[in-house]
């Protein structure tokens, strides 16, 4: 059940704000000190909401490099603690009503793994329908997506969905607190997909598009005539320039027998009477693990790297992997990670 601003700025639903924001974090300094004075922050930080006298703090930059290099702007402990307040208890609900089945990105239920197997499902029921992998793709890619989020037609559509005006006025704060949207914030993700919902409902209801999948800003379009993805190409274009953003050099048409790179897997259809659906990890990622693999043979005997580090990264990579057609190459990984810590896995 939705909250108001009032049910929000109590002492229970700020108290279990704050622990789903430590989850997983109490390691983290910032956490730490915080859940020092728990008692005393949370009932500081309930005073503050309530009189309205709160505003995001400024942020911890750092950089990312997976799946590619992007500055992360991260908020502080307080910060996240509000953002849950708002996110857990009306923000989600509200926000995530009119999502289309097929926008995968940061979502209960839904996620990477979903939209793998949403796209695999496509695949599998375009064979049934045409009996050929004979057909065409639209991939497409936003350009700086967060960076040029436009703050007016985010509070616009924000407004749309009548929020109390204290609620609404919280949002606007995080908003306009940086250009874009800052990566980090758990709103921005939301706000993100939000932006981009009626663009979603104009692929599926307008352009009639079946078979359609979007995760964040990275989406496509499969059709069996190429003349009609082209048109929709061209519309899609003129759909991004009315919201100011556009597409980036990514963006291209190509056949379908050729496979799709979506999500970190090349998932394509076999013309062979089946119509077998494959997924194999992108080249990228198998490269990647090779060199990190090398540099802990290097630096595991040396104490440069622990055991907890390597065992981490080693299982997140498997358990990624494990979604695709990748047995043999993951038993060949788990050796190599047996060999260099020299103990079985």
């Amino acid at each position: 059940m939705l909250k108001t601003f009032d049910e929000i700025c109590t002492f229970p639903v700020v108290y279990d704000a704050y622990l789903a924001a430590r989850r997983g974090k109490r390691s983290k300094a910032a956490t730490a000190k915080y859940e020092a004075h728990a008692l005393e922050n949370v009932s500081n930080l309930v005073y503050i909401l309530r009189t309205q006298l709160y505003r995001p703090g400024p942020f911890h930059l750092f950089t990312v490099y997976e799946p590619k290099e992007r500055l992360v702007q991260a908020p502080a402990f307080t910060d996240k603690v509000v953002q849950h307040a708002l996110v857990d208890n009306v923000v989600y609900e509200r926000l995530t009503r009119s999502f289309i089945l097929d926008n995968y990105a940061s979502q209960i239920g839904k996620g990477l793994h979903f939209g793998l197997d949403r796209l695999s499902g496509f695949m599998t029921d375009y064979w049934n329908k045409h009996h050929t992998a004979e057909g065409w793709v639209l991939k497409c890619d936003v350009r700086r997506f967060f960076a040029s989020i436009d703050h007016d037609i985010l509070k616009t559509k924000l407004l749309a969905l009548d929020f109390e005006p204290e609620i609404y006025t919280m949002l606007c704060n995080y908003i306009d607190s940086t250009d874009g949207l800052p990566l980090g914030y758990q709103t921005s993700q939301l706000f993100a997909l939000l932006f981009l919902d009626q663009f979603d409902h104009y692929v599926k209801e307008v352009l009639r598009i079946r078979y359609y999948g979007r995760y964040m800003d990275d989406f496509f379009l499969i059709h069996p005539d190429k003349e009609y993805l082209q048109f929709c190409l061209r519309e899609i274009h003129a759909f991004m320039a009315s919201i100011n953003l556009e597409l980036n050099e990514k963006t291209h048409i190509f056949p379908l027998r050729n496979g799709i790179d979506f999500l970190g897997f090349h998932t394509y259809l076999i013309d062979s009477g089946s119509g077998k659906v494959i997924r194999k990890l992108r080249h990228n990622s198998v490269k990647k693990m090779r060199a990190k693999l090398r540099y802990w043979a290097k630096t595991y005997p040396l104490d440069e790297v622990d055991r907890d580090t390597i065992l981490a990264s080693w299982q997140a990579w498997d358990a990624h992997a494990a979604h695709g057609n990748t047995w043999r190459l993951r038993q060949e990984v788990r050796q190599q990670v047996r060999e260099i810590l020299k103990e079985d896995i």
